[in-house]
């Protein structure tokens, strides 16, 4: 049978998922034991063993980020192969949604040439990061955002988060151990917006280290209540140093937005 290469474009909450990326279970796990054969609550995992279900043979979803425990989607770009190409796409979306838990969902599924791979083919990505800065908790949505009550110097985030722009080497911005043969990327826009009191803060570059954008974010922060000027910016990505930076901000408030790809 022909093999087609599905494109897929997925949203999910990660407040119950231990990241994207599949993984085994842990001599050390002390959570509830996951069903015989299933691996940790991963967003992967589920995706993969329910799409396999509905077409009837292994299948492995490839994502472009692999987003940690804690963390959200709003366009997760992936791929998986099948040897079902005679279904059609939405109907196949339909029928995997209708399997998926409420919290993930698929939002298009197309058919893409063999040369097309959701990490490879990715040119850059967009996250955002949600601050609820008000004196009084969220109660609503306090998994979907950080809440800050200290009142926030806006502007001075704003005049921070542009000298993060350009291609800079971001080892300040790293946690140890990323493993990446260079820590030299490039951001095309960092940026702060408000609506009442919420932040959001958006970060698009061509790639990203380990907690690269929740350090920025957790940098800009400690700008925003005056612990930093905001042209410490500066300094902090030349000492290549991950204790010139501020503090890593928390998952929760972290959401993919978009991955843009060679074959759109």
């Amino acid at each position: 049978m022909p093999i087609q290469r599905l494109k897929l474009i997925v949203a999910y909450r990660g407040t119950a998922y231990h990241g994207w990326q599949q993984q085994a279970i842990p001599g050390t796990w002390k959570g509830p034991r996951p069903v015989e054969g299933h691996g940790l609550p991963t967003v992967q995992e589920i995706l993969s063993r329910k799409i396999g279900e509905i077409v009837r043979h292994p299948v492995t979803v490839v994502g472009a980020s692999r987003t940690d425990a804690g963390v959200h989607a709003k366009g997760q770009l992936a791929h998986f192969d099948t040897d079902k190409p005679q279904i059609p796409a939405d109907g196949l979306r339909r029928a995997i949604n209708h399997q998926l838990p409420e919290d993930i969902l698929i939002r298009s599924i197309e058919p893409a040439p063999d040369s097309f791979n959701a990490i490879g083919s990715t040119l850059s990505k967009r996250y955002q990061y949600l601050i609820w800065n008000a004196p009084d908790r969220q109660v609503f949505f306090p998994e979907l955002a950080w809440h800050r009550w200290q009142e926030l110097d806006r502007e001075a985030m704003k005049r921070a988060a542009a000298l993060f722009i350009g291609e800079h080497d971001f080892a300040s911005f790293a946690t140890p151990g990323h493993k990446r043969i260079t820590t030299v990327r490039t951001i095309y826009d960092c940026s702060v917006s408000w609506r009442g009191p919420r932040v959001v803060l958006a970060v698009e570059g061509n790639g990203f280290l380990w907690n690269m954008v929740r350090i920025m974010i957790g940098t800009l922060v400690e700008v925003g209540l005056k612990r930093y000027p905001p042209e410490q910016i500066t300094e902090m990505i030349q000492a290549c140093d991950r204790r010139a930076a501020g503090p890593t901000a928390p998952p929760h408030g972290l959401y993919l937005q978009w991955v843009k790809s060679s074959w759109q």
